[in-house]
């Protein structure tokens, strides 16, 4: 009986012994010869971590796509963007054998200085980035790597506090959309002070770029004012994005097929008193509105927001 047992468990050992010999051959086989002569096989892991936090495409700057080979320049950003709106963590694809550029593209994109960074805006907060790491190969392979500005468990924190803040002020008890958005815009800039240190690129103590800083620590600069409001906007269910320049960002919500444009950051100002006050300068404002306001800080890029 021992030596039955003994048998079974050498013929066993030697059965997963050969399995991996034989998936090793299939690997080299692959790097050797597939890879080589340009033949490509994709595979994503299945934890690419997507969420329900996709929105639909606004601009036509960038649009969704199932797509994992990039031809071009626009083929390549829409790639990216369609990772990012996912929320995937991670994402393979590879470049055209003809798209000499790619690696070039690549490294633009990743610069957070160029126009590729109003993907951010275009996304859901949750699914925004802080990092986009890529590493880009001779067999034309891209792995991008995309650390999100928000952990999940900010995401929680933030969630239960807008709830409970729904409640606290008695939201849901206003029948106009517009009543909704205007005691919430009133609740944070009546708690929070503009971060002038961060916004000045100096040490600060707080979180003022992120919705953490006006939803707990009274601090925000004009990402903060803005990631808070479009999170807030969600929770209504209505489609909105946030808008940036080099310099400045805020919230356009759509409402009746009509875009109106909000300014928490502007309609919190700075008073050399001291006092807190709300102005509703930049409050529900339609795009000609806010064209015709003629101030630097809100000319955008049409090109992006083409939509407005």
């Amino acid at each position: 009986m021992k030596k039955w047992i003994v048998t079974l468990f050498i013929v066993f050992m030697l059965f997963v012994f050969d399995s991996v010999l034989f998936k090793d051959s299939i690997y080299n086989i692959y790097n050797r010869y597939i890879n080589k002569y340009g033949y490509r096989i994709i595979s994503n892991p299945d934890s690419l971590n997507t969420n329900n936090y996709t929105k639909k495409d606004y601009s036509s700057y960038v649009s969704s796509t199932d797509s994992l080979t990039a031809h071009n320049e626009q083929e390549l950003k829409n790639i990216y963007y369609s990772a990012v709106n996912s929320g995937f963590d991670r994402l393979t694809f590879y470049c055209d054998n003809n798209y000499s550029k790619c690696g070039n593209d690549i490294n633009y994109l990743n610069n957070a200085e160029n126009n590729f960074s109003y993907v951010n805006q275009l996304v859901n907060v949750y699914n925004s980035y802080s990092t986009i790491e890529s590493t880009y190969s001779n067999s034309l392979r891209v792995d991008i790597n995309i650390i999100k500005k928000y952990s999940k468990e900010e995401e929680t924190r933030i969630n239960k506090r807008i709830d409970e803040l729904i409640d606290i002020l008695e939201i849901n008890n206003y029948t106009d959309v517009k009543d909704k958005i205007k005691v919430f815009h009133d609740y944070i800039a009546e708690t929070n002070k503009y971060d002038e240190d961060m916004a000045e690129n100096l040490q600060s103590n707080y979180n003022s770029d992120k919705a953490i800083g006006p939803l707990f620590e009274g601090k925000a600069i004009c990402s903060g004012y803005s990631d808070v409001m479009s999170i807030f906007l969600d929770k209504l269910g209505l489609e909105n994005i946030r808008v940036a320049t080099e310099e400045h960002v805020w919230n356009a919500v759509l409402i009746n097929n009509n875009w109106y444009h909000i300014d928490l950051t502007w309609d919190d100002p700075i008073i050399t008193s001291g006092e807190d006050i709300i102005q509703y300068d930049y409050f529900m404002i339609t795009t000609s509105e806010l064209e015709n306001k003629n101030d630097k800080d809100h000319i955008y890029n049409k090109e992006v927001y083409d939509f407005l």
